[in-house]
C-alpha cells in the first residue's frame, strides 16, 4: 500500500484551494506537483514577461521536488500551460538554464490556453517526479 503525503513547503506560496505537491510512497516514490505559476513564496507575481515567470514557475517545481526529498533530475514529466505562443522561446530558455547539462530531460507537453487563474499569470507548470 502507498502512503500519500500532501506538501506545501514554506518556500512556496500557501493557498487553501490546492496542494503544491503530492508525494506517493511505495516501492518507489511518485510526486505530483500542482500547477506552479511565476509567483514567490508570498504569492506575488515575479514579473510581467514570460521568461521571468517561467523561470520562477520552474524554480517552484524544483523547490517542491526538493521538499519531498528528490532532486530536479527526478522530474520525469512537465506540462506547461502558456497564454501566448510567443512565450515558448523565453520559457524554453528558462528551462534550459535551470536544467543545465543534466542528461535525460523530462517529457514535456506545452499547451496554449486562453487564460490562467489570474490574468497576470502568463505560464503554469505542473510536474511529475519519480525517485
Amino acid at each position: 500500500m502507498s502512503t500519500v503525503t500532501h506538501l506545501t513547503p514554506p518556500t512556496l506560496h500557501t493557498n487553501p484551494a490546492f496542494t503544491q505537491a503530492v508525494k506517493v510512497e511505495g516501492p518507489g516514490t511518485l510526486l505530483f506537483i500542482g500547477g506552479q505559476n511565476g509567483v514567490d513564496a508570498e504569492g506575488s507575481v515575479v514579473g510581467d514577461d514570460a521568461g521571468a515567470q517561467s523561470a520562477r514557475a520552474l524554480d517552484n517545481v524544483r523547490l517542491a521536488v526538493e521538499a519531498a526529498g528528490g532532486t530536479l533530475a527526478d522530474v520525469i514529466k512537465l506540462t506547461i500551460l502558456i497564454t501566448d505562443r510567443s512565450a515558448i522561446g523565453p520559457g524554453f530558455g528558462a528551462f534550459q538554464r535551470l536544467w543545465g547539462d543534466r542528461p535525460n530531460p523530462p517529457a514535456i507537453t506545452v499547451q496554449i490556453v486562453s487564460g490562467l487563474a489570474n490574468p497576470a499569470y502568463l505560464v503554469e507548470v505542473e510536474a511529475v517526479a519519480a525517485f
